[in-house]
């Protein structure tokens, strides 16, 4: 039975995560290294549960118990008891695979550990615990509150029991579910991130402006929101992260990230949250 949920990363994923367990009726104990971070994350929090309220899609006293099923914390024993774990952390191997380790000698040995990753082995993360059947991928879509899909990757050890404990969950947050093979990219981000690279190869070469790009996708392929403006919302050093992981995983230069998204990560122009990625933004401080 699950009943208390740890959330590592008080970052825009970590707190979404974090609401819609609160939301759903979990204790919900929400770690980060660093307490502005968490500071952060509960005015987030906080904002987007009144949103809700606003639309008439939540009351303010669930909105008040959905707060008060979330406390935060900078240190990972407060998770001694958690029995579901969800990492959210930065977008990299080493920093995974190193806080999984940790995770694995301080959860209690029935928990099950899952990693947000948007792309990285999922088998590769287990290997780095002594419970591989009790790890797997739980991906969710940004942003979380609204987004129904949760990619649920399966690694090498993972055991059917994990995946359907941790499937069961989805639907309990009133996500579906949808399992993906543990390949590079899994299925969202294999078939998404070269249609964003191509995108910025076509603005690099001078095919047409952001803008131009952008308009074709949404009005000639019923695209919500184009490609460019897409890439600034998941933040220019994600894609570069996942495509990084794409090219190195499988090998195929059609994956090899386009030198112009280099350039502008490097420069930090990150997208929307840093105010200027294809396109300029206001940042909220």
């Amino acid at each position: 039975m699950i009943k208390i949920v740890g959330v590592i990363g008080a970052g825009t994923m970590g707190n979404g995560i974090a609401q819609v367990f609160a939301q759903a009726g979990f204790s919900v104990r929400l770690v980060d290294v660093a307490q502005p971070m968490l500071d952060r994350a509960r005015a987030s929090i906080a904002k987007s549960l009144a949103r809700f309220v606003e639309k008439g899609t939540l009351t303010a006293a669930d909105s008040d118990a959905t707060m008060a099923r979330i406390a935060t914390t900078t240190t990972l024993d407060r998770l001694v008891d958690a029995d579901f774990v969800v990492e959210a952390i930065v977008e990299n191997a080493d920093a995974k695979r190193a806080l999984f380790t940790s995770l694995d000698a301080i959860a209690k040995p029935e928990a099950i550990l899952a990693s947000n990753t948007s792309s990285i082995s999922i088998t590769l993360i287990a290997a780095a615990t002594t419970r591989p059947d009790r790890v797997l991928g739980m991906h969710f879509m940004n942003p979380v509150p609204l987004m129904t899909l949760v990619e649920m990757i399966r690694g090498q050890a993972t055991s059917d029991e994990s995946m359907r404990v941790a499937s069961e969950l989805c639907v309990a947050l009133g996500k579906t579910p949808v399992e993906a093979a543990d390949y590079p990219g899994f299925i969202a981000n294999r078939i998404l991130l070269p249609m964003i690279n191509e995108a910025i190869y076509a603005v690099m070469e001078g095919v047409g402006t952001p803008d131009a790009i952008d308009t074709v996708m949404k009005l000639g392929m019923r695209h919500p929101m184009g490609p460019l403006a897409l890439a600034d919302f998941i933040g220019l050093d994600v894609c570069l992260a996942i495509l990084t992981v794409l090219h190195e995983g499988l090998g195929d230069p059609k994956y090899r990230p386009c030198p112009l998204l280099r350039r502008m990560v490097a420069a930090g122009q990150l997208g929307r949250k840093s105010g200027q990625g294809f396109f300029a933004y206001e940042i909220d401080r």
